[in-house]
């Protein structure tokens, strides 16, 4: 039933787009939806917190002496605790007692039969089958080096970890995220860790300016190539990397040095083991998950959640909350949610009209989990940063629950790596049209906030390459060094600084870079596999190219650290939308002003303009920023010192006033306001 509130929500809702006008009853549909699945799981208080808690009474537990194990299997006949302690072998002194109708086991143990650092798993026995599962809500999973073998491990330290920053708050400016995968963080092929990525790159992450840490693959996942995305265990952080503490240990640093931390979640669908995994769990198919072909995503040999079900929302919801209490992580990035909201995921979908948006293919159950998931995120930590990875454009992701939107904080502006993509790779940047460019680097929607970024991990994991080696290639292995003036490479250096600008210019509210890609990071990412004999090669990070000052990566480095500390000096991701000052797709050439400065790229490859004129604001006008500084590896055309300043005009027909730079071809110029003449 659609209450007086929701309906007043809906209309919220479509007062910023007058399109949406036509969908107003299904978008109250939707609202009336979450309200009453909101009044249904809270006993009508509205307040999630106490629901999402199922960490603290599911999974092993130490209490009062004894160790309690609960585990949530409706269809399960019998469980027993299989491990070290019983030799691998189900005995009846390991028996679980079922102790309510809703499907519930619970076992309880003297505290001398469990020690930290034992193995176990569960003998589950359903009608008609047996097998072995590691505890849904386990807290600990490692493999073993030989077998390869998972089970869960007791986990119960003699002190717990002593945080050393104990209530973290983030500073309030627009989030600069600095993109990480712990694993593949070191420059050696093989798996890094916790301990040598906080003492190792954390610190260049700080150094490079950026606010905040999204830490990708963190929740454990048996197969270490699906960087993360095919989780088994979703209480658990990757025993690959290290220990909970740390991990603990790794947030506490990056809170020390003032950086928000966010982790990847994924909650739009699971692995399909079985034994590692939760798949058939307790012997039936559905228990997390739908039935048939809709529980199966075919195009990831995954599991799919059914989100109608109060269980799952249980489950997933309390995992929302756990990652904030236990590690003390600021937010997330919501994984895969164009998947999660379209009954065919959205595969090979182009998602043209508002149609798209409000038929029988949308999956409202889903909807339903996004907007109570972040109703709780911000009730446990107001603070928090929700992030959603939707490429679908679905309207009202990032609008608040009280104007009729999912709730998310930024939403990632996915066209614009895409975009980036295709101009690199199929065009010619002197055929690039520069409208065409302004439009796909401003184009959303204008009521919910943004992230951009010219390329995250996705961009070089899937097959492809980092930008800098698709304009650049193999001529990065011979003509990198300084002094060697290459015509392929100064061009992939010229047109990497400049992209990164203008994409950090206009980005809506926020900012993103995958780590290394700064400084021009080669190649592409490929973790271990088949397909490569198991290389771990590519699944690295080649800082010593960064930190070697004979080669032209450090000048990237440098550009990017000064064009962050630009952005941030200026509050530029806080000022309003970039305003267009000139566009000439003759001339390649884009002008526009933002965070009170002017920003002019001359995206021509072989023409300078010397005296270029064009519309600005009256004033005189420093340089403050030019990517053909040899600091940075340019040539150096630019007299810095110079001022500019905007002349009135000679007669009505020309705008009122007019600046005149000398602009490089391939050259961005960033100039600030001076004193008034």
């Amino acid at each position: 039933m659609i209450t007086d509130n929701d309906r007043q929500r809906a209309m919220r809702f479509i007062s910023s787009d007058d399109y949406l006008e036509l969908h107003l009853e299904a978008i109250a549909r939707r609202i009336a939806l979450i309200s009453s699945t909101l009044r249904e799981l809270t006993d009508g208080q509205g307040a999630l917190g106490d629901f999402a808690s199922g960490h603290t009474y599911y999974g092993l537990h130490f209490h009062d002496g004894e160790w309690v194990l609960r585990e949530w299997a409706p269809n399960a006949t019998a469980i027993h605790l299989i491990g070290d302690v019983s030799s691998w072998q189900p005995h009846e002194d390991m028996a679980f007692q079922r102790i309510d109708a809703n499907g519930t086991w619970e076992l309880r143990l003297p505290g001398e039969r469990l020690r930290h650092g034992d193995l176990y798993r569960l003998y589950m026995q359903w009608p008609g089958g047996v097998g072995d599962r590691i505890p849904a809500w386990a807290r600990r999973v490692v493999q073993d080096p030989v077998t390869h073998i998972f089970n869960a491990q007791v986990w119960h330290p003699e002190k717990p970890y002593p945080w050393q920053v104990e209530k973290f708050t983030a500073a309030d400016e627009p989030p600069l995220i600095y993109e990480v995968h712990v694993g593949m963080a070191q420059p050696e092929g093989r798996v890094g860790g916790y301990v040598e990525f906080t003492e190792n790159v954390l610190p260049r992450v700080v150094a490079a300016g950026y606010n905040t840490l999204q830490i990708m693959a963190i929740p454990e996942h048996p197969y270490y190539g699906s960087f993360g995305y095919h989780v088994s265990s979703f209480f658990a952080p990757s025993s690959r990397f290290g220990t909970p503490e740390e991990f603990k240990a790794l947030v506490d640093a990056a809170h020390g040095a003032g950086l928000r931390v966010l982790i990847d979640l994924v909650h739009s669908h699971a692995v399909s083991n079985e034994v590692e995994g939760i798949s058939r769990y307790d012997g039936s198919e559905y228990q997390f998950f739908h039935k048939g072909h809709r529980g199966r995503h075919i195009a990831w040999d995954s599991r799919l959640f059914d989100y109608a079900k109060p269980q799952v929302l249980h489950f997933l919801l309390s995992n929302c909350r756990y990652w904030l209490d236990e590690f003390r992580v600021d937010g997330y990035r919501f994984d895969g949610i164009t998947s999660m909201l379209y009954l065919d995921h959205g595969l090979g979908k182009a998602f043209t009209s508002y149609e798209d948006y409000f038929n029988p293919n949308v999956d409202e159950d889903a909807l339903c989990y996004l907007a109570l998931a972040n109703q709780l995120i911000h009730q446990v930590r107001p603070d928090a940063v929700t992030i959603a990875e939707d490429v679908s454009g679905m309207p009202g992701l990032a609008r608040p629950w009280e104007e009729g939107g999912i709730g998310f904080d930024y939403r990632f502006a996915m066209g614009v790596p895409d975009n980036w993509i295709k101009l690199t790779k199929d065009i010619r940047d002197e055929d690039w049209h520069m409208g065409g460019l302004w439009y796909e680097l401003n184009n959303r929607r204008q009521d919910e906030r943004t992230i951009s970024y010219t390329e995250s991990h996705d961009q070089a994991l899937v097959g492809d390459k980092t930008l800098i080696f698709r304009m650049i290639d193999a001529e990065m292995y011979y003509h990198m060094g300084m002094g060697d003036h290459h015509m392929v490479v100064d061009r992939g250096i010229a047109l990497h600084k400049m992209i990164r600008l203008i994409t950090l210019a206009t980005a809506g509210h926020g900012y993103l870079n995958f780590m290394g890609n700064e400084f021009g990071h080669p190649e592409w990412i490929d973790f271990p596999r088949e397909g490569n004999n198991w290389s771990y090669h590519y699944a690295r990070r080649q800082w010593h190219l960064a930190d070697d000052p004979n080669l032209k990566y450090s000048q990237l480095a440098l550009f990017d650290r000064e064009m962050i500390a630009l952005a941030k000096s200026y509050n530029v991701l806080a000022s309003p939308a970039a305003r267009l000052l000139w566009e000439r797709d003759d001339d390649k050439i884009l002008i526009f002003e933002r965070g009170g400065l002017i920003w002019a790229f001359n995206f021509n490859p072989t023409r300078s303009f010397a005296d270029y004129q064009f519309s600005s604001p009256p004033g005189k006008y420093d340089i403050v920023l030019d990517s053909d500084d040899v600091r940075f590896g340019g040539y150096d055309r630019i007299d810095r010192t110079i001022s500019h300043v905007a002349l009135a005009a000679r007669d009505k027909f020309h705008p009122p006033h007019r600046l005149s730079i000398y602009l490089p071809h391939r050259t961005a110029l960033v100039l600030k306001p001076g004193k008034k003449v």
